[in-house]
């Protein structure tokens, strides 16, 4: 590892540490005083659960609630942010304790978070961040900066050190895609003959990677390597590759940690992914949920709190045992 990534890496773990989510309990007037009756409604509002990330996210966060005591409810905003304020309009009606939820929006997402807390209901992000402090109770997320680094990192292992490489990006509405971005280019940026033929749009989606991956593919015949916001984008990319013949000369990099990416890194289809800790922010959410109602406090130390990814390889791929789990 050089001087520079070690840096980067560096200061992913420091903002781990700096930075150390569905259901709650009584109603929505106790306003976290500590008068809560034990039981309730935590809304649980994810993005879309088609996608094994977000399903892990919210059968986590319901799970959770049930073992403390909580009923709760799962839905989908799909990434829209109307659906989403119509769900906080749901929620507020139900009386829900508290509100659990994965933003639509880094910026339009505020408005709804504001008429919740407005209603007197606390509000914890999880997954993906508002561009604005002090309205949610806490913000947990993946350390998409680090994880950035260390797939990059292995990235480069498997495709080298020059040649011509496509990106394909996440949803730019959220801010994780372009964190990821900036995380992958901070590495690669260090090696001057690795050289980006190429980067796409492809919003998180399987098919939107397959398609765009195609039109790369056409336009740029020689390129050695994809690497990718999520393993949904990723495994569209390998879908085109394996249509075009190519899989065995272009190797593709994920980051999600999602059970179809890894089982592709254990056949070598997919060179990595970088895991997400979803099912542990998830489950810490709704502590902090359920700690805030009875004591009027979440127990962290900063309202926006990062959690570590882990990079997975063939060498730890089986030691993945849940999904987006890690067993030690």
């Amino acid at each position: 590892m050089n001087r520079k990534l070690a840096t980067v890496l560096a200061a992913g773990v420091g903002l781990s540490l700096v930075l150390t989510g569905c259901s709650a309990g009584g109603n929505a007037s106790s306003g976290g005083n500590g008068s809560s009756k034990k039981g309730g409604l935590i809304s649980i509002i994810v993005n879309d659960p088609s996608n094994p990330y977000w399903k892990t996210e919210g059968d986590v966060a319901a799970a959770e609630a049930k073992s403390l005591g909580y009923k709760s409810n799962v839905s989908a905003s799909k990434g829209d942010t109307n659906t989403e304020s119509n769900l906080i309009d749901t929620a507020i009606t139900n009386k829900s304790a508290a509100i659990i939820l994965d933003p639509a929006n880094a910026s339009g997402s505020i408005g709804a978070v504001k008429k919740a807390d407005a209603a007197g209901i606390p509000v914890f992000l999880v997954n993906a961040e508002i561009n604005q402090s002090g309205l949610a109770k806490a913000q947990l997320v993946s350390n998409n900066a680090q994880g950035a680094a260390i797939g990059a990192q292995q990235w480069v292992k498997s495709v080298g050190d020059s040649g011509n490489y496509a990106e394909l990006f996440g949803a730019p509405s959220d801010n994780n895609a372009q964190t990821r971005s900036n995380g992958y280019k901070t590495v690669l940026s260090q090696y001057p003959e690795l050289k980006e033929a190429a980067k796409q749009v492809a919003n998180w989606d399987r098919t939107q990677g397959h398609d765009k991956t195609q039109s790369i593919l056409q336009a740029n015949p020689d390129i050695k390597g994809i690497i990718s916001g999520n393993d949904e984008m990723a495994l569209g990319a390998i879908a085109a590759l394996k249509e075009a013949g190519k899989l065995d000369q272009v190797k593709v990099g994920g980051f999600d940690g999602s059970p179809d990416a890894v089982d592709a890194v254990k056949s070598g289809e997919l060179q990595y992914t970088v895991l997400q800790p979803v099912a542990t922010f998830a489950k810490k959410a709704v502590q902090e949920a359920d700690k805030y109602l009875k004591t009027g406090k979440t127990g962290a130390s900063q309202e926006k709190q990062a959690f570590d990814c882990v990079l997975i390889t063939k060498a730890n791929a089986d030691k993945v045992t849940s999904p987006f789990t890690l067993s030690e």
